[in-house]
């Protein structure tokens, strides 16, 4: 069986910018252990097999570093390249039928590149995991010189001009790491961030209101009714959603506060404010805050713009055009989605098609769109084929 799936135009969804950083997962909580801790994809099998499984202990924390948890997925990809088509765009999955009955899809693929070779494979069933897709507020768009937080390695990698003024809009931990970033590769350059609140709220990764989290979680979320459903997304949106790891937020304090003390301020801190305008013109941008507690109203003069302003789940239904007819729907229009991501259909289905990450957010909770916990839902969804 081959898998494709979009490729998407950003790393991590939460910090893909900065190696020198721990990354904020426990490595307990790897993509393999959380099924079955005895598994060979393990990050302490990773350890092992790369000789640093003492040091690691000997470091005495269970955060690895960024760089090192890439390179952990790409050792357990490599290990199933062959099941793996990268590069690959699907447009479309359809439906094929025998005696009015949909019994298989074909889906059809090309070359994200842009190249005109197609590939069709028939499946009798379909597994969906989109991601998240870049979003910019109302209005704006991406240019030369305003971006979203998704491109910013490139971006800034390919400048042609020495910077010397950045407006970073957000208040999440793509907006702390890039304003981070820029701080720290840019140092004759002033970064200016622009934040609705008095600064960044930090994640709340405590060991209770991590228990969101669990595998065990997803069995109550998805029985409980809907209003409850949404209360405890309200209550512990907190724990992944526009806040920032404490240890990134001290340390943009830190540098901030240093700098008041030298008396050269590079990273200003615009918090309760909005940017209400932002005009490009051949030198730069001029972006107008406004705010949002008294009168005052800044004009600044940047080189660029960088939007951490987040991501959207991306909507499934568009590859599944030719089959939504058969798919049913709950209250809100969305895909009516099974315990085991099972798209809920007609009759005339026999085919199953599967959904899951952050488009299930509403449904399985929280840890829908985690990739922590990838290997769990596969898992489940493995065993709802071999079930059927």
């Amino acid at each position: 069986m081959r898998f494709y799936e979009r490729q998407p135009r950003f790393g991590w969804h939460r910090g893909m910018l900065m190696e020198d950083v721990t990354m904020q997962v426990s490595f307990l909580k790897d993509l393999a252990t959380m099924r079955d801790a005895t598994s060979r994809y393990t990050f302490v099998s990773y350890l092992q097999e790369k000789g640093r499984i003492a040091e690691f202990i000997n470091s005495k924390t269970l955060y690895p570093l960024r760089v090192e948890f890439h390179d952990y997925l790409e050792w357990a990809a490599h290990r199933f390249r062959s099941h793996v088509t990268y590069g690959t765009e699907v447009t479309a999955v359809r439906p094929v039928t025998e005696d009015g009955v949909v019994t298989h899809v074909d889906v059809v693929a090309r070359p994200a590149s842009g190249g005109p070779e197609t590939v069709v494979q028939r499946a009798r069933n379909v597994v969906i995991g989109l991601g998240l897709t870049p979003h910019l507020p109302e209005g704006v768009r991406e240019t030369e010189r305003v971006w979203h937080s998704s491109g910013l390695m490139h971006r800034t990698r390919d400048l042609a001009y020495a910077p010397r003024d950045f407006v970073v809009v957000g208040s999440g931990q793509s907006a702390a790491e890039a304003a981070g970033y820029l701080h720290g590769t840019f140092p004759d350059a002033t970064v200016h961030t622009v934040l609705s609140r008095y600064g960044y709220s930090v994640a709340d990764d405590s060991p209770f209101a991590n228990g969101v989290f669990d595998p065990e979680a997803v069995d109550r979320f998805f029985a409980a009714p809907d209003d409850a459903k949404r209360r405890l997304l309200d209550y512990h949106g907190n724990t992944n959603y526009a806040v920032v790891d404490l240890d990134l937020s001290q340390e943009l304090y830190r540098r901030s506060y240093q700098e008041k003390v030298l008396g050269r301020q590079r990273l200003r801190m615009l918090n309760t404010s909005r940017v209400t305008s932002v005009d490009e013109h051949a030198d730069g941008v001029r972006v107008v805050v406004e705010s949002t507690t008294s009168d005052e109203v800044r004009t600044l003069d940047a080189d660029a713009v960088v939007y951490a302003t987040g991501y959207r789940p991306s909507d499934p239904a568009p590859l599944l055009r030719e089959l939504l007819p058969e798919c049913k729907r709950d209250e809100r229009g969305r895909l009516d989605v099974a315990r085991d991501f099972r798209v809920t259909t007609s009759d005339a289905v026999r085919c199953g098609i599967y959904v899951h990450g952050a488009s299930t957010e509403h449904s399985h909770g929280l840890s829908a769109g985690l990739l922590s916990t990838t290997a769990v839902r596969s898992g489940e969804i493995a065993d709802s084929l071999t079930r059927r």
